[in-house]
């Protein structure tokens, strides 16, 4: 019985439709324009950032290319998946078999026939939008096949041109994997079909009849033998992706490869071609007899000839010979991976480094010495914080840059770092829309310190700094503002109507006129820095974007604004670049008069003939990444093939990207640079300013350490036994258990061995391999990072990596050992114990490896901070070891005459380390300058006489308690002080600090002398 109303019929006519709502047409029209609106702002305020960087045809290429790959993957898959569906349904017996099995299908089939429409259009449509998706991630693959170029060089097993492996073969494999996964699925499809409407039986089948109708055996048939076309085409391909297969020892194809799997990938092959056309003959001939067999022999085969044959081959006649049978294919992975990470001209040289110190060891090293960072970028940002942050709406990175300058006609290893904006540097109170996006809107200049002296009372030398900023930088001239940096995450909008107020902040400054504030105002009718949001079209796309109303209806954004976003310069890089892989590290110089962030790019492949894979982020992790705030940048899982082959810089006013292409002869970069032919400039457009200041890249220096490892190895016998290989050191400054984070290379001018100057370079120590734990040195690896100052080219050395190998019976200590000889050592560790009694703390820097005086020279800066109040570490003892011998002094001079005798020679050339008296300081928080005063020597490590007892222990212990309790009040004196910007005050209670901490020394050793 049915309940439903009968149709409303109009007098005498037929039934009346019924009418749609209007209120319902309105809300599907509102979704709609909503749903509209929504993808504007994602997508269209995309493509304004892009246009204002001047990259919009990076934007458009890379969503045409995922857009033609999403239709072609979603018509296929759809099409042939309908198909599928269309033809069993159509070629469908009209009489179904009369058997119990069909009379249960006769149920399906009346469930389903009302929506088989349905059915047939929505899986078809639904697989085919992941099948989309899935074709359009390939965006990268396919456009380097069309692109790609010859590498000039062909592999030792095919001779073919590594162009194929690199940029034709990744293609070629997605193309036969999709295919398959598309047939397959039309295979279920047409399956299914014919079962349920009876083309296809499962169960008994009557004498002389069939399991499969005429039409549903041809169906099936050729859906069959097209798929092993497919297989065969795969099997075909692995033959040549043995090439970058990982093995136990070595990546590539091996003896066992060549000889057993790569013909029996053959021989599958040809197995696979056959059972198609056997699959064909059956949808002929009506018999699924033969197809049948086939399968079973390509079974068979693929067991015994693809998988048992190798393991027998391998475990019977390579390995009981596998020196003398992998060796050939071993040099061959030994020369790709020199080849594919750009290590096989490294200038080895042996270094039989001596372990004795001798009086004026380091004169010939003079200029070594004094090159010495003694300030440590990643401990001194709490000091560059308080003497130079000025305001708390500003702040500095945790881990600083080293760069170099020239200061007075001298090139100066440089602490540099930006005031950056740190908008959570305000208070409560001032958190608001307007002062979070319009007044507050970027940082203010940059600080710059001598790497190698401390300044007065173990401050950092500054000769760059203040607010307005003053130094040797400024004098030179640059746009001090800073719109865009690591730590700049909100947007801006800036830029105003001529003759409207600033509003701005640069700074507060007494003397200035509105309120004690300087401010100013973004040309924005002169530069492009982001898109112009000054229609109302554009406020509501970005109102949408940001979940901001207030941008819709401020008066404050008017018809010159323009908004401000992704301003970290990494970022900027990764978005107008997609295709390559950016530095972990970013770092600021002042060229051209404008701050620019400098940021290393890699153009990377996974698809390199033998080169050995490497993980990326674990071989770029160390102490430092694991200590930076910020998230490591996306790096591919795994490498085999990386060049340097972009240098990008940001400015940091107006957010300028500029590519340059620093390797134009690398075939991956020739092969983007087709696909984005506007986005990489010459390197000949390079400024020599810029040039300067390029240097050689952490990332790509630490994968070519953990490689070398092994690979300073090229005897195929040799790296078979693996007796020389060769570990990094973990950071010995770190403390907890091992394992510990590996220690990061360290950026300093130094002279190497059998060089005739000093250069700027990026350096890291290698320790024994294996198990041992016994750490002695074994070899220094130093990258050359000067480029020159030549505009537009590169300086001959550059990048140049010199490898010290010592002899396998040296005894020179390696970086843990030396740590350890620095904690155990009596007298370091007495005084270092009495500067670390109170309300005091030392935090050890990093530890420096220097070639000089014909061995290895360490160098380890000592900092001295308070553990209450304000901690800033102030720089107050050198560590140094040469050998088994220590030295701890004040300066790096006096130490090193402990360790040389008082002869060291490095003072030779104003190699002292300490403060240059000439050279006067960057202001303090707007102080004047200041010459700093050269400190007095307070004692060493190892004093060649015992201090004389001056009274009984009890009259000693009183003198170093009141030391100690003087030293305690200084240092609360000195927050204080520096809290209310009393230099005087402070400048005093640091005197007074450094005299209690001699007197606590002094009465001390009368202690160990009672």
């Amino acid at each position: 019985m049915s309940f439903a109303a009968p149709p409303r019929r109009g007098p005498g006519g037929p039934p009346v439709k019924r009418r749609r709502s209007p209120l319902a047409i309105t809300l599907t029209v509102l979704a709609a324009l909503v749903v509209a609106l929504l993808l504007l702002a994602q997508f269209w305020t995309e493509v304004m950032w892009f246009d204002a960087l001047g990259f919009a045809n990076v934007v458009w290429t890379q969503w045409g290319a995922r857009a033609v790959l999403f239709v072609l993957g979603f018509l296929i898959m759809g099409a042939a998946v309908f198909s599928s569906f269309a033809v069993a349904y159509r070629v469908r017996p009209v009489y179904a078999p009369s058997t119990p099995e069909q009379a249960t299908l006769d149920q399906y089939r009346e469930a389903i026939e009302p929506l088989r429409k349905v059915v047939t259009i929505a899986a078809p449509v639904l697989v085919a939008f992941f099948a989309g998706v899935a074709a359009s991630a390939q965006w990268r693959t396919v456009l380097l096949a069309f692109n790609g170029s010859s590498f000039g060089q062909t592999d030792p097993q095919f001779d073919i041109d590594l162009g194929f492996y690199v940029f034709t073969l990744p293609a070629l494999r997605f193309v036969v994997s999709f295919l398959m996964a598309v047939v397959v699925i039309s295979g279920i499809a047409a399956l299914v079909t014919h079962y349920l409407y009876g083309g296809l039986r499962l169960g008994p089948v009557p004498q002389g009849g069939t399991r499969t109708t005429p039409a549903a055996r041809v169906h099936l048939a050729v859906l069959a033998a097209v798929l092993m076309l497919l297989i065969a085409a795969n099997y075909w391909l692995d033959r040549y992706s043995l090439l970058t297969a990982a093995n136990d020892k070595y990546d590539g194809a091996s003896y066992s490869d060549v000889h057993a799997v790569i013909p029996s990938k053959e021989i599958l092959t040809a197995v696979a071609v056959l059972v198609a056309v056997l699959f064909v003959v059956a949808a002929v001939r009506g018999t699924w007899r033969l197809p049948a067999i086939g399968v079973g022999l390509m079974v068979v085969s693929a067991i015994a000839i693809g998988g048992i044959y190798p393991a027998v081959v391998q475990r019977f006649q390579v390995n009981p010979n596998a020196r003398e049978l992998e060796a050939e294919y071993i040099q061959r992975n030994i020369d790709a991976t020199l080849d594919a990470y750009d290590i096989e001209d490294v200038e080895t040289q042996p270094y039989d480094a001596t372990t004795e110190a001798e009086p004026g060891a380091l004169r010939d090293d003079a200029e070594t010495t004094a090159s010495v960072r003694l300030l440590d970028p990643q401990v001194v940002s709490p000091s560059f914080r308080q003497l130079q942050q000025n305001k708390q709406y500003y702040d500095f990175q945790n881990y600083l840059a080293v760069d170099r300058y020239d200061i007075d006609g001298e090139s100066r290893d440089t602490v540099i770092a930006v005031r950056e904006l740190n908008l959570g540097g305000l208070g409560e109170s001032q958190r608001n829309w307007v002062n979070d996006h319009t007044v507050y809107t970027h940082g203010y200049g940059v600080v710059a310190a001598y790497g190698n002296q401390p300044g007065p009372d173990g401050q950092p030398a500054f000769y760059e700094g203040g607010i307005p900023t003053q130094g040797a930088l400024t004098d030179k001239g640059y746009e001090p503002r800073i719109y865009f940096s690591p730590k700049t995450t909100e947007y801006s909008i800036v830029g105003a109507p001529e003759g409207a107020e600033p509003q701005e902040l640069d700074y507060q400054a007494d003397e200035a006129e509105d309120g004690g504030q300087v401010n100013t105002t973004f040309p924005t009718d002169e530069i492009a820095a982001g898109p112009d949001i000054g229609t109302f079209g554009a406020k509501l796309l970005y109102a949408l974007k940001f979940g901001s109303e207030q941008i819709l209806f401020s008066d404050l954004v008017n018809e010159e604004s323009q908004i401000l976003y992704d301003r970290d310069p990494q970022t900027r890089v990764q978005k107008v670049a997609p295709w390559l892989t950016v530095d972990n590290r970013t770092y600021p110089a002042v060229v051209d008069g404008r701050v620019k962030w400098i940021v290393d790019a890699y153009t990377t492949s996974e698809a390199y003939p033998y080169s050995s894979s490497m993980p990326m982020q674990e071989a770029t992790t160390d102490s430092l990444t694991q200590a930076a705030a910020g998230v490591p940048v996306a790096t591919p899982p795994e490498v085999n093939y990386i060049r340097n082959s972009v240098k990008a810089t940001v400015d940091a006013y107006d957010g300028t990207v500029t590519l340059y292409a620093w390797e134009p002869d690398d075939p991956m970069l020739q092969a983007w640079s087709s696909i984005f032919p506007t986005s990489v400039k010459p390197m000949s457009e390079m400024s020599g300013d810029l040039m300067s200041h390029v240097r050689y890249p952490e990332d790509m220096f630490k994968v070519q350490r953990a490689l070398l490892t092994q690979y300073h190895v090229e005897d195929a016998g040799q790296f078979f036994s693996g007796q020389d290989f060769w570990a990094n050191p973990e950071d010995p400054t770190i403390g907890g258990e091992s394992p510990k984070p590996l220690q990061p290379p360290y950026y300093m001018t130094l002279q190497m061995p059998g060089t005739e100057s000093s250069s700027f370079s990026l350096t890291s120590t290698f320790i024994p391999g294996g198990n041992t734990d016994r750490e002695i040195l074994t070899g220094y690896l130093a990258a050359d990072g000067d480029a020159g100052s030549t505009p537009g080219e590169k300086a001959e050395d550059y990048g140049k990596l010199k490898l010290l190998e010592l002899p396998r019976d040296s005894t020179v200590p390696g970086p843990g050992q030396v740590q350890n000889n620095f904690d155990s050592n009596p007298t370091i560790s007495e005084q270092l114990n009495i500067l670390e009694r109170g309300s005091s703390s030392v935090v050890r820097g990093n530890q420096l490896t220097l070639p000089v005086g014909g061995g290895l020279l360490y160098v380890q800066p000592v900092y001295i901070q308070s553990s209450e109040g304000t901690p800033f570490p102030l720089l107050r003892r050198v560590l140094v070891a040469f050998g088994d011998q220590t030295g701890y002094a004040e300066t790096l001079d006096e130490a090193l005459d402990q360790v040389f005798g008082g002869d060291s020679g490095a003072n030779a050339g104003d190699a002292s380390g300490e403060v240059d008296t000439e050279v006067p300081t960057a202001p303090v928080d707007g102080e004047e300058p200041v010459t700093p005063e050269e400190p007095e020597p307070t004692g060493t490590a190892e004093p060649t006489t015992e201090p004389e007892p001056t009274g009984t222990p009890a009259d000693a212990q009183a003198r170093l308690d009141a030391a100690l309790q003087e030293a305690n009040q200084a240092m609360q004196d000195a927050d204080a002080a520096l809290a209310e910007s009393d230099f005087a005050a402070y400048g005093e209670a640091q005197d007074r600090l450094q005299q209690a901490i001699e007197d606590a020394i002094a009465a001390e050793g009368e202690l160990g002398g009672n």
